[in-house]
């Protein structure tokens, strides 16, 4: 729905930074270091895995970006942020390009020694703290009812349609491409603005709306609103945005009625995985450890361990969790929900939007999240502003 209709549109940024800003949105583009990470062949990946009794896998294969990264990278850092007009302005779009400039260094050192080095420089590792919750989630959070697999990828897809008409009739410029691949090392996942879908995709039925809030209400709805603003960044993300985003997207999995216990140990597998691959481990001792002795489901333990391996040790998956930590701390600290919908940042970037907003650069989001309309709402996020992450689960489905 949208948040004002008198909402005034956004005024331009100065001449340089408009250049520089509209620039890194197009490098941002060309730099797709999630797909040039994501590996392809999983289905014969696991075949394999199994077939060695699960103690062996191939080593993982991924696309090749067509991408001179030389030149992108001599692109990037000629761009003139020295002659920003506005500090506040120059200081984000500074900071946007040395997040690029590791993003092009983590693709370019794929499968080589200095990855896990690379990961950590942009990603960050495992917090003491962070790994002692992932530990407690797996010791004490039970998965929810077994609830059976029963829609499959014509209904999900039906579904998602119905969800991007239901935004279209708010505002008619709302847009995402949809694309259904059976080679997917997700669930679903939305990268520069295209929904992916896994085409042998099966859920229970209650699934299926939590997550398309994940996905379209949350990283489709931001790219949207992040459309509308005068920095371009807010379209495609500020530097540091995932920690937010995946936050919120989970979030939205338990606002939508339906975050069983499984998905929040799947989260917290996520950060065991990436310590152990940060260590050095590989694929079939990451599966070990999470089956055998935290008890995940196989396709779980197996689709974690390579997601903690792509490239040569990925360290993003523990931002979900601790995402989700730190958005909790912000909500019980009484922050406001609605403005996290502005576009794609990092919460260290609140303070700084409301300068934007104060110069006018910024204007409140067009849209929120469709589970914004449900009755009970308000009563959901009042409880999430309560809530220890160990307790943002439901045993069953909201009715």
């Amino acid at each position: 729905m949208p948040v004002s209709p008198s909402t005034r549109a956004p005024r331009q940024l100065p001449p340089v930074a408009g250049r520089v800003d509209a620039a890194l949105a197009q490098l941002d583009a060309r730099i797709d270091w999630l797909l040039a990470l994501s590996p392809i062949g999983n289905v014969a990946l696991w075949e394999s895995f199994e077939a060695s009794g699960r103690t062996a896998v191939p080593p993982l294969s991924y696309i090749d970006l067509d991408l001179d990264l030389h030149e992108t990278r001599r692109e990037l850092l000629a761009l003139p942020i020295e002659e920003i007009e506005s500090p506040l302005l120059s200081g984000l779009l500074a900071e946007k390009q040395r997040e690029l400039d590791r993003m092009l260094e983590l693709v370019r050192l794929r499968d080589t020694d200095g990855f896990v080095n690379a990961s950590l420089d942009l990603f960050g590792g495992v917090a003491p703290v962070l790994s002692q919750l992932a530990r407690g989630i797996l010791e004490d959070v039970a998965p929810g009812a077994p609830l059976e697999a029963d829609v499959g990828i014509d209904e999900i897809l039906e579904a998602v349609n119905a969800e991007m008409d239901w935004y279209r009739e708010r505002t008619a410029d709302f847009h995402a491409d949809v694309v259904v691949d059976t080679d997917l090392n997700s669930m679903m996942m939305v990268s520069h603005g295209t929904l992916y879908i896994d085409g042998n995709l099966r859920l229970p039925a209650a699934r299926v709306q939590p997550l398309i809030q994940h996905e379209v209400g949350t990283h489709v709805v931001t790219r949207h609103n992040g459309r509308r603003q005068a920095l371009t960044q807010l379209e495609v993300g500020l530097a540091h945005y995932d920690a937010l985003q995946e936050g919120l997207g989970v979030l939205a999995e338990y606002l939508a009625g339906y975050l069983p216990g499984e998905r929040l140990r799947v989260l917290a597998a996520r950060v065991l995985a990436t310590e152990m691959a940060v260590d050095g481990e590989d694929v079939p001792a990451i599966f070990d450890v999470l089956h055998e002795t935290h008890g995940l489901p196989t396709d779980d333990a197996f689709d974690v361990a390579v997601r903690a391996r792509r490239g040569g040790g990925l360290t993003k998956d523990a931002v979900y969790l601790g995402g989700l930590c730190e958005l909790l701390e912000y909500l019980q600290a009484g922050g406001e929900f609605e403005p996290l919908f502005a576009g794609k940042f990092a919460l260290t970037h609140r303070k700084v939007l409301d300068q934007l907003r104060d110069e006018g650069w910024v204007a409140p989001p067009d849209l929120l999240p469709r589970y914004t309309a449900l009755p009970d709402f308000p009563e959901r996020l009042s409880a999430c502003r309560t809530l220890a992450v160990g307790e943002l689960c439901h045993k069953e489905p909201a009715t």
